[in-house]
């Protein structure tokens, strides 16, 4: 038998002091830096990871250095495995190629990605450890309702888009691909599938996706594609669920002026759907080669008071449509001459040529001036910008560029 060992009180005391400190020290990570070797790889391979685009020398940057390591630590924490969640960073002096190739504007940045894939609606939340973890959180949870009995879909949230899966098993691959479709869109649609017994009722040609828009009236559309293809499926989920005039709010404001592109905007009554439906058909029907030239929006008259008092109008004026081209705000004429064919049209290409805003400095432009008379300039004071007030501000983030005068 081995004769018993004894220590000292010191030693003991030293023994239990580094006893409790094994036990009790949190799990500590470090953050993954990417560059151009490793960013895919790491990227890919991730279920979900949050990027942290910085610059060492932006103090919005340094202030968000500790707080994104200790959400990493809390998240560890619950997801060990370590392709389930990646906190990682790039710094942008050192890797400006990978800056340019997200676009990266301002310092810091937090872009999510899932399984490679950026998706659209970057972090703009609060910078602090209890957000961070929760917004991950968040990104972990399944974004599909399970339907248990076909009677539910009456009772659904018919002001949402809504996306509906049939399927003989859960475990398949129809099903995993719309289970990463709606892992991406699940902010602009709502996802809900059926399985068995209970999906059998819609399954009589196989499995098949169909799409609920808003209303009552509007008739379900079926996909019609291979649901094995997730690029097939995705483009034909994300024409339903990301609407060409889409709303502004002051949750999404940012991100629309973040695109650096335009508004058009439709400021109406929210009961007024009339005026929305006639907007949207217009938009559709004139300007759908203008959509990577100018943002198509709608607003509620109620809550964008501000914006309407700029260009001199109320609620009660509603429905006005106005652009916004963060330089000044125009006013188009009466409503009812949106249905006049090409008016509309017009008014967008007025504000590309330079038209709107020559004419709001140095009045109409001149059509029967006679040759040598002299043109006179008349005054004008143009309603300044007011939604590019809800763009990135310089207290959060250092910005890179200043955007483009229309």
């Amino acid at each position: 038998m081995s004769p018993a060992v004894f220590l000292s009180l010191p030693d003991l005391r030293c023994s239990l002091l580094l006893l409790v400190t094994w036990v009790f020290t949190p799990v500590t990570t470090e953050i993954t830096s990417l560059d151009t070797e490793n960013i895919d790889d790491i990227l890919n391979n991730a279920d979900v990871a949050l990027v942290n685009f910085y610059a060492d020398w932006c103090r919005f940057s340094q202030m968000l250095h500790p707080i994104f390591e200790e959400a990493s630590n809390v998240i560890k924490e619950e997801y060990p495995n370590e392709n389930q969640v990646v906190f990682a960073r790039v710094d942008c002096d050192q890797h400006s190629d990978i800056a340019q190739r997200y676009r990266i504007s301002k310092y810091p940045t937090l872009k999510l990605f899932r399984n490679g894939m950026m998706m659209k609606r970057e972090y703009r939340g609060q910078r602090s450890v209890k957000a961070l973890a929760d917004y991950i959180r968040q990104q972990k949870s399944d974004p599909i309702q399970e339907l248990h009995d076909l009677a539910e879909i009456t009772t659904l949230d018919r002001s949402k888009r809504n996306i509906i899966g049939y399927f003989e098993q859960k475990d398949s691959e129809n099903y995993r691909v719309f289970e990463r479709v709606a892992n991406i869109l699940h902010d602009d649609c709502a996802f809900l599938a059926a399985f068995g017994a209970v999906s059998k009722p819609e399954r009589y040609s196989g499995d098949n996706i169909i799409y609920k828009p808003p209303g009552h009236s509007a008739p379900d559309m079926v996909y019609l594609g291979s649901m094995t293809n997730f690029d097939g499926t995705y483009n034909w989920i994300q024409d339903k669920c990301v609407p060409l005039v889409r709303e502004i709010t002051f949750e999404n404001g940012e991100e629309l002026t973040e695109e650096g592109l335009p508004f058009l905007i439709l400021f109406h009554m929210k009961e007024d759907t009339e005026s929305l439906e006639i907007f949207q058909n217009e938009v559709a029907r004139q300007l759908i080669s203008e959509k990577g030239t100018i943002n198509f929006l709608h607003a509620d008259c109620d809550k964008f008071r501000h914006p309407l008092l700029h260009i001199q109008k109320t609620p009660a004026d509603c429905p006005v449509i106005a652009i916004d081209s963060f330089r000044h705000m125009y006013v188009f004429g009466d409503f009812r001459d949106v249905l006049i064919p090409g008016k509309l049209k017009q008014f967008v290409f007025d504000l590309h040529s330079g038209k709107l805003h020559r004419e709001f400095h140095h009045g109409p432009d001149p059509t029967d001036t006679a040759p040598g008379q002299e043109v006179q300039d008349v005054a004008s004071s143009p309603p300044e910008s007011s939604f590019q007030k809800l763009a990135p501000s310089e207290y959060r983030y250092t910005l890179l560029r200043d955007r483009d005068e229309l």
